[in-house]
């Protein structure tokens, strides 16, 4: 797997007639994912009580659930499917629910469906890191990497997980998620192109006796957990992962001249 790093890389790629960015390229099966450029308009990570249960995962009643799939989507790190899920980690497992997180599903519906078809073929079924994030003081992103990939989630349209956007940044001080929160600095804003001037969702849950917070990055760079309730409303960059039969067949990836596809 390679990424693009840094402040500004040449990774830009025109996409559903938009700007996009390459996040990063699977050499072992030659698939690419991108993040649309722009933000689109804020929407909820989730509804305030869609997937409340009392006794289950989603625990806690009026402010949305922040787990992005459901126990027909989500998947153990090796693939196997998973009907229970710990809120903490380490913690107690609870029952899933059988719904999409609201912006997953408006994502991979109404969002898709207003895609071109071209684009709809150029798009492939990707699998995403969802996995609860522990964010304790000291913890380094070797440990982060492994949690968000304890639970990955099958499908078209998806978003950043939190590690994505500390490992574009080429800050040495970056070596966490923590690193990164209100409460640790923004050393992981600096020197990276995923900083934007809006705050966007991630799709990385953490880790709480409640449910319901999200991981987004602010304005600064910073990654937020505190304040992150899965029913507020912030920015949405959609990232899909495109097919292997996807060709690059012009541009430089600079902003002036970006990728040209094909299929």
């Amino acid at each position: 797997m390679y990424a693009y790093r840094g402040s500004n890389p040449n990774n830009y790629v025109t996409f559903n007639e938009e700007l996009w960015r390459i996040i990063s390229v699977n050499t072992s099966d030659n698939t690419i994912k991108i993040m649309r450029n722009d933000v689109l308009s804020d929407r909820k990570y989730d509804d305030v009580a869609k997937r409340y249960s009392s006794g289950g995962y989603c625990n806690d009643d009026g402010y949305g659930c922040n787990i992005w799939g459901s126990s027909s989507t989500l998947y153990d790190s090796n693939l196997s499917p998973i009907t229970t899920l710990a809120r903490e980690v380490g913690k107690t497992a609870y029952t899933l629910l059988t719904s999409e997180a609201d912006l997953n599903t408006y994502l991979n519906d109404e969002y898709y469906k207003g895609l071109n078809s071209t684009v709809q073929r150029m798009i492939t079924e990707g699998i995403y890191k969802v996995g609860v994030l522990n964010n304790q003081s000291g913890q380094k992103i070797n440990v982060d990497i492994s949690q968000v990939n304890a639970v990955k989630w099958k499908g078209k349209v998806a978003l950043i997980d939190a590690t994505e956007f500390v490992r574009v940044s080429i800050n040495s001080s970056c070596d966490s998620v923590y690193s990164s929160t209100y409460s640790g600095g923004t050393n992981c804003g600096i020197l990276n192109w995923m900083l934007f001037d809006e705050i966007y969702w991630t799709m990385s849950p953490f880790s709480d006796t409640y449910s319901s917070y999200v991981f987004y990055v602010d304005t600064a760079g910073r990654l937020y957990d505190g304040f992150g309730d899965a029913n507020n409303l912030y920015g949405v960059r959609p990232v899909v992962t495109l097919s292997p039969n996807v060709k690059i067949t012009g541009g430089d990836g600079s902003e002036s001249s970006p990728f040209v596809l094909e299929i």
